[in-house]
């Protein structure tokens, strides 16, 4: 990603950047987003499973 300043381009992700601590915890932040979307694709819940109450009340006279 190419980010333009001032009429200059300037990487925005380059090796000195990912060598901070910044630029590791960006890193790790897109792995983990990347990661999320790869396991939410994988579960599939259906609309009647996902609206069956899990507790039931009992009323008391």
């Amino acid at each position: 990603m190419v980010n333009i300043i001032h009429g200059s381009t300037h990487q925005m992700f380059d090796r000195r950047f990912l060598q901070t601590r910044l630029g590791q915890a960006a890193t790790a932040s897109i792995a983990a987003m990347a990661l999320f979307v790869a396991l939410s694709s994988q579960i599939q819940a259906t609309p009647a499973y996902a609206a069956d109450p899990v507790l039931h009340s009992v009323e008391l006279a």
